[in-house]
């Protein structure tokens, strides 16, 4: 509870203390007393002064104004940790290319948290390594797995869904999804049921990522008709569950993605949030189905944490500072690098899996030139019909500065590449010169993202590595803290702190709006800074 007080309260500062007293009036006993988090906190008037207590003072008018527990259990939204068996209502995002590691999951899992394995880009086999560890080591623990849209390559979102199925994967994190496919949708309908009561049951739960109203607006439709149809149709579903799919949503949980590393269009959080929030009432009213709501883009610090989940966020995702975590696939080349990054050391740069859309994401630029090199190529990719067609000095260059090898060479990798992973693509590249190119051409940016996640040493230049502003915000918070070695960065340990730091923030906030000044020096969160 808050007890809102007159607009003239005094400051706390130093007052004479009161021997024997719970009251704490010095900055160093008014923090212990909010970072109680499981103790309510008062906030009295003592003599000329004001100090905070966890005891209620006998006299209820010295009480200036107060607020409840608030330990990290019990941000969000309690039936989204029901509904994945969380103790937390946090997650750690997908991030392609299995940096979002196994390791990453697991550790997340054991500790209370949802983790996404980062299966995009990833071929099936690699994936199945995946769930086949999960399924030996995690057993009822909770995780999932990324599902990314993936327009030019088709068949490998086919072979995904095939393989969670397979294995009884119950949550899937779609993303980068610009309309629903028959994939998602299967994936989604396959697991629809109904419980002993009669109530529909969805058995795969679907967390959509999205940064545009118009995409949430049909994951939080039911499946469209036509292709559950064809679902039907082709044995892949039944006809109960082409009935039932009729009664739900494409997902149970939205998470509303602001400026984010990697995929991401950079819209401000605070303005996106209820715009999609709004879309969710309206969709809740008519299906009377739950549909929660999360935050994700830019959350690297308590205070952006509490501010999620002040805006209602039921949950929060966290991607870009779980990437310089020990237990993350990349290197430790790029963990130092991102340690070292500040707020504004990202650029954009065109996404190999959507480079003839235009499709750009969020990379890291400080100590790296492939944001700039990566452009190049795309304006290449514009202005000429082929790799043929190139100027012979723009090839030449291409050839000792970026690819650092014959052109030739590299479309003979290429082929070798899709012969396994999707023969179509070379179908199409023999017909079309320009393809032929775009494929060339993201060789280079996938190849980016491969020398920066093993640490290719003579490649550092040429490193893509996916992060967002919130990267810098997490340096700036943790620096001069045993967090800020990269060697420390455990990801269980950095949920933990944020969540233990969004709670305190959120306690100063609630004091805050009730006219409470407190000092400087006690609003802020310290990695270690409260009773753990």
């Amino acid at each position: 509870m808050t007890v809102t007080v007159q607009p003239t309260v005094p400051a706390i500062g130093p007052a004479a203390p009161v021997e024997q007293s719970p009251v704490h009036v010095d900055p160093a006993g008014i923090r212990a007393a909010l970072g109680r988090l499981e103790e309510p906190a008062f906030v009295v008037r003592v003599g000329n002064g004001i100090g905070v207590s966890n005891q209620q003072p006998a006299s209820a008018a010295s009480v200036l104004a107060a607020v409840g527990p608030l330990t990290p259990e019990r941000l969000g939204d309690a039936s989204f940790r029901a509904r994945h068996g969380l103790r937390y209502a946090y997650m750690g995002g997908a991030m392609a290319g299995g940096i979002a590691s196994e390791d990453l999951v697991v550790e997340l899992a054991r500790a209370g948290y949802l983790g996404s394995f980062g299966a995009a880009g990833l071929l099936p086999e690699r994936i199945e390594q995946a769930l086949g560890r999960f399924r030996a080591e995690l057993g009822q623990l909770p995780y999932a797995v990324n599902l990314i849209h993936a327009p030019s390559e088709e068949e490998l979102e086919r072979a995904g869904v095939e393989l969670f199925l397979r294995y009884g994967v119950r949550c899937v994190e779609a993303s980068a999804f610009m309309d629903l496919t028959p994939h998602i949708v299967r994936y989604r309908v396959a697991g629809l049921g109904r419980d002993r009561q009669g109530r529909v049951v969805a058995g795969n739960r679907v967390i959509a990522k999205v940064s545009r109203p118009e995409v949430a607006a049909k994951f939080l439709n039911p499946a469209p008709a036509s292709m559950v149809a064809d679902l039907l149709a082709r044995g892949l579903i039944t006809a109960e569950q082409a009935e039932l799919a009729r009664l739900v949503p494409m997902a149970d949980d939205i998470t509303v993605e602001g400026d984010s590393g990697g995929h991401t269009d950079r819209r401000p959080l605070i303005a996106l949030f209820p715009v999609i929030a709004a879309l969710r009432e309206e969709a809740q009213r008519r299906l009377g189905y739950p549909v929660r709501i999360g935050a994700a883009g830019g959350l690297g610090t308590p205070a952006s944490v509490a501010a999620a989940y002040g805006l209602g966020a039921d949950y929060v995702v966290i991607g870009s500072v779980h990437q310089a975590c020990v237990e993350s696939g990349t290197s430790d080349q790029v963990r130092t690098m991102l340690a070292a990054a500040g707020v504004a050391d990202c650029d954009m740069a065109p996404a190999a899996d959507m480079f003839e859309l235009g499709v750009d994401l969020q990379v890291l630029r400080k100590g790296t030139l492939f944001p700039m090199r990566a452009r190049r190529l795309y304006e290449s990719y514009k202005l000429y019909d082929g790799i043929e067609a190139l100027p012979a000095d723009e090839r030449t260059r291409l050839e000792t500065q970026v690819f650092r090898r014959p052109l030739d060479d590299v479309w003979t990798d290429v082929q070798e590449y899709f012969t396994r992973r999707d023969p179509a693509q070379l179908q199409r590249a023999g017909k079309e010169p320009r393809r032929k190119m775009a494929l060339i051409f993201r060789w280079y940016l996938g190849m980016a993202s491969r020398w920066a996640s093993v640490g290719e040493g003579d490649r550092a230049a040429d490193y893509q590595v996916w992060c967002g502003p919130a990267m810098g915000a997490f340096n700036d918070w943790v620096a001069g803290t045993d967090l800020a070695e990269p060697g420390n960065r455990r990801v269980a340990r950095v949920a933990r702190e944020l969540m233990r730091g969004a709670a305190f923030t959120s306690r100063v906030q609630q004091l805050t709006l009730a006219g409470i000044r407190l000092p400087v020096s006690v609003r802020s969160y310290r990695p270690g800074g409260v009773s753990a």
